[in-house]
């Protein structure tokens, strides 16, 4: 009896390996090259037209969001309000922080320009076109979603993701710096940047 059990689980095994060798086909493997590159941007502030191009040579932080986000928003912005509370004049004459705007129908520029600087006076409120929007939300890997309840088509809100993206001097995408970092990190990301030539 224990030798027919004996060669019956060498035959399931036998009969594993077989189908393991001719019909098992693994996962394709996700593309190595997925990292979000960043990339060229153009918005509208209160105050003109905001683009990459036009800040290079200065450190440069991305948030994505909008003004009627009840909690993630006044979160993650209040956090970078208390690292660039830390920086120096000369280093915050080295950076600019841009919250860029998810919800266009609803934010105006001039609502915008106050919501950013109530959190700090380096912070730009900019939005655009949705194609705008929705191109550089794809560049820096970002996400957001409108959901609007059936029975009021003006009354909706926005699932967003709710990093900070830093780009380099020279208009490169260092990193992103996820939502709930405390300040003193954020600082000393911004700070290791700013020392960057």
């Amino acid at each position: 009896m224990q030798r027919l059990f004996s060669f019956a689980l060498i035959g399931l095994l036998a009969l594993a390996l077989v189908w393991v060798g001719f019909f098992w086909e693994p996962a394709t493997p996700s593309r190595v090259d997925e990292r979000p590159r960043g990339g060229a941007f153009e918005f509208q502030s209160l105050a003109g037209p905001v683009s990459l191009a036009q800040l290079r040579g200065k450190v440069v932080v991305l948030y994505f969001g909008y003004t009627w986000c009840p909690d993630i928003c006044p979160t993650s912005l209040g956090m970078l309000s208390a690292a660039l509370s830390e920086l120096t004049e000369q280093e915050l004459a080295g950076l600019r922080s841009l919250f860029i705007s998810v919800d266009p129908e609803r934010d105006t520029l001039e609502k915008l320009a106050t919501y950013a600087d109530y959190f700090h006076p380096n912070l730009i409120g900019v939005t655009g076109t949705r194609e705008q929007i929705d191109a550089a939300v794809a560049r820096y890997g970002a996400a957001y979603r409108i959901v609007k309840e059936a029975e009021k088509e003006d009354r909706y809100v926005v699932d967003h993701s709710a990093d900070l993206y830093l780009i380099d001097r020279r208009g490169g995408l260092v990193r992103s710096i996820p939502h709930g970092t405390p300040p003193e990190q954020i600082l000393a990301a911004l700070r290791s940047e700013l020392k960057r030539p």
